[in-house]
C-alpha cells in the first residue's frame, strides 16, 4: 500500500466528473488499498479518486475511523439514487485542509454501486455515513462540499477560498 498525494482545492481534477471505470480493472483493488491508506493518514472518513488526481468513479469510505473493518465501504461506479430530508452540519474535507464550514445536505441518501468483488449493490444511511455518500459520489460528478454551502457560510469563506486559489497559482508558476 501506498500513501496519495491529495489534489487540492482549486485543482481541476475536482471539478471534473469523473468517468466509468471496469470493475475488472486489475488494478482496483490496489488503488482501493491505497485509497483507504492515503484517508486513514489523513484522519478522513471518505475519499474519492479525483481526490488524488484519479478522474474515474471509485470512492472508498469508513465512518469507524479504521476501527472496524467490517465498515470499510467502497463504491465503484456510485450513483446517487435517492435523497430524504435536510440537515445542516459541519462537514470538512481532505482537499481543503483546516477549512470547515456548517453544509446543506440531505439527511438520508441512497447510493447504487459496485463492489470489489464485482457485485452490484446499494447502500442507504443518515448520520455520518448519509453525509459520507453524498460527499464522495458528489466529488465524483465535480461538486464539492462548497457548492453546499448557505450563503452566509460563502461570504465567511469567500477570504480563504481567493487565498486557496492564489497559493495554487503561486504553487503554477
Amino acid at each position: 500500500m501506498a500513501k496519495l498525494p491529495l489534489s487540492l482545492y482549486p485543482d481541476p481534477v475536482l471539478r471534473r466528473k469523473s468517468r466509468v471505470v471496469d470493475p475488472a480493472r486489475p488494478s482496483l483493488r490496489a488503488l482501493v488499498d491505497d485509497l483507504f491508506e492515503t484517508m486513514y493518514d489523513a484522519d478522513g472518513v471518505g475519499l474519492a479518486a479525483n481526490q488524488v488526481g484519479l478522474d474515474i468513479r471509485v470512492a472508498v469510505i469508513d465512518d469507524s475511523g479504521g476501527e472496524d473493518p467490517m465498515r470499510r465501504l467502497v463504491l465503484i461506479n456510485p450513483k446517487l439514487v435517492g435523497e430524504e430530508g435536510e440537515i445542516e452540519e459541519e462537514e470538512g474535507c481532505l482537499s481543503f485542509p483546516g477549512l470547515r464550514a456548517k453544509t446543506r445536505r440531505a439527511a438520508r441518501a441512497r447510493v447504487q454501486a459496485v463492489g470489489l468483488d464485482g457485485t452490484a449493490f446499494e447502500v442507504e444511511s443518515g448520520g455520518l455515513l448519509g453525509k459520507a455518500l453524498q460527499h464522495e459520489v458528489g466529488h465524483l460528478d465535480g461538486r464539492l462540499f462548497i457548492d453546499y454551502l448557505p450563503q452566509g457560510q460563502k461570504a465567511l469563506l469567500a477570504g480563504r477560498l481567493k487565498q486557496m486559489r492564489n497559493e495554487a497559482a503561486k504553487a503554477r508558476a
